[in-house]
């Protein structure tokens, strides 16, 4: 190769030699992040019950062992049944016939205006983009031969038979196309709703979403007995009416409607009632919890059956009507932070209503320091808070002294038992956690943990 000749040129044979193990290694490098990231498709079927369960079995380390290891079967066939060429044309064929499907979808997804669609970034020149990006792959196809053609509508055809014959009894859901359906007088499916979201919690938030802030000047509830999901909405309606241009029992009549037709999420204890409104300018957020349990009748979308919990915690998110993304993508952030094995045992042992928010907080962008003498934060003590160094990117929400919570101000002097709640970048976290906080846990983590073992 024009790389070897030149390195013999320079460097003699040792530099031949050199080249030959560094082409290698990028060539075995290359071919094992090829067939990882292949092994994520029967990984992925699998999940969705599209393939049978077993290529979603998991090793001790988290592995899709038999799904890397029918990939890697798959490569050696390849490999030893068609020569370079052929398997450069199918490798090609294949990978135009993905970029038309998924310029198809772009135009499936868009026309079904899904509101729990929201994706990072929009096409320009929509929908001419798509359709060329449709249209030129299967020119560039015909063009490769009768041997690509044949290849092409034989995935086409075997995906077709495959579901048909096996995946179309095992799954419950139709697509976005029906939402396209819809807007022409015909019928819908809900469920694809639920699994966007559940997409949306994977991605998680984006930089400009203020969920922090949205917690921090939350309100909280804290009842001691139990009660009925009704009441609670009635207490909530009644605060929420002071600052949504609406009455009370038009709210609770929201809430409660959600309830009944799926909308309001109900997972490991934890209800997340949620509404949309005009004339709201940012997100408000009230959390509840109830000791005794909060009794909640619901329909659950996934049966479509109604159902009742006791749920200890409950979440009402009221958005701007105009942001439906953001609206989403924090109800997918407080999912996913409810999905977490410490959060149920951290919210019951939570003594305060700074507690409460912060077991809701992110743990890589919050968290909760004690001033105390002898302590990194030590130095502190006596200072404003505008005189302290705060790494950019972090802001002091609330300052907890004896049983008073303190609007933080620069003003505001730090003493000695002060507790703050600090939120931030994740970046900025670690470097103000590094240089002031001496334990790697908290009271109130180590009161959860311990609670959660007994």
């Amino acid at each position: 190769t024009p790389v070897a000749a030149t390195a013999e040129k320079f460097f003699g044979t040792p530099g031949v030699v050199f080249v030959t193990l560094a082409a290698l290694a990028a060539f075995i490098s290359v071919s094992n992040a090829g067939m990882l990231s292949a092994s994520r498709y029967p990984l992925a079927m699998a999940r969705d019950h599209l393939m049978p369960r077993i290529f979603y079995r998991l090793s001790r380390r988290g592995t899709p062992i038999v799904s890397i290891l029918s990939t890697l079967a798959i490569v050696i066939l390849i490999m030893l049944f068609l020569d370079p060429a052929g398997i450069a044309k199918l490798a090609s064929a294949f990978q135009l016939m993905m970029f038309a499907l998924v310029s198809l979808a772009v135009i499936v997804m868009r026309e079904s205006r899904i509101e729990s669609y929201d994706p990072g970034y929009r096409s320009f020149l929509y929908p001419w983009m798509q359709i060329v990006g449709i249209v030129a792959p299967g020119v560039l196809i015909v063009h490769m031969g009768m041997m690509s053609i044949l290849f092409s509508l034989g995935l086409l055809l075997t995906g077709m038979l495959w579901y048909f014959f096996y995946a179309k009894g095992k799954i419950g859901r139709t697509g976005a196309i029906y939402h396209v359906f819809e807007r022409l007088g015909r019928s819908r499916y809900d469920g694809l709703d639920h699994e966007l979201r559940g997409i949306m919690k994977e991605k998680g938030l984006r930089d400009e979403d203020p969920f922090d802030q949205i917690v921090a000047r939350s309100m909280v509830i804290d009842l001691k007995q139990h009660v009925e999901f009704e009441d609670v909405v009635d207490q909530v309606s009644g605060w929420l009416s002071h600052i949504v241009p609406h009455t009370p029992s038009e709210i609770s009549q929201q809430f409660m409607e959600g309830t009944r037709i799926g909308a309001t999420p109900v997972t490991h204890g934890v209800a997340l009632p949620h509404l949309r409104v005009d004339g709201l300018e940012e997100a408000e957020m009230i959390l509840v919890r109830a000791r005794e349990g909060i009794h909640i009748c619901f329909n659950n979308p996934l049966t479509g059956h109604d159902e009742e919990e006791q749920v200890s915690a409950t979440f009402f998110l009221v958005s701007p009507e105009k942001n439906p993304g953001q609206h989403l993508r924090i109800l997918a952030q407080i999912a996913g932070r409810v999905d977490d094995d410490n959060f149920i045992p951290s919210w019951e042992a939570a003594g305060t209503t700074e507690e409460l928010k912060e077991s809701l907080l992110r743990d890589e962008r919050s968290l909760s320091l004690l001033i105390e003498s002898g302590g990194l934060a030590s130095p502190m003590i006596g200072q404003p808070l505008k005189d302290i160094h705060l790494p950019e990117g972090c802001l002091v929400t609330w300052l907890r002294r004896n049983d008073d919570v303190l609007v933080p101000r620069g003003s505001t002097v730090v003493e000695e038992g002060d507790r703050l709640t600090v939120i931030g970048d994740p970046s900025a976290i670690r470097l103000f956690r590094s240089e002031y906080v001496a334990g790697p846990q908290s009271r109130r983590e180590r009161r959860a943990q311990n609670k959660g073992k007994t």
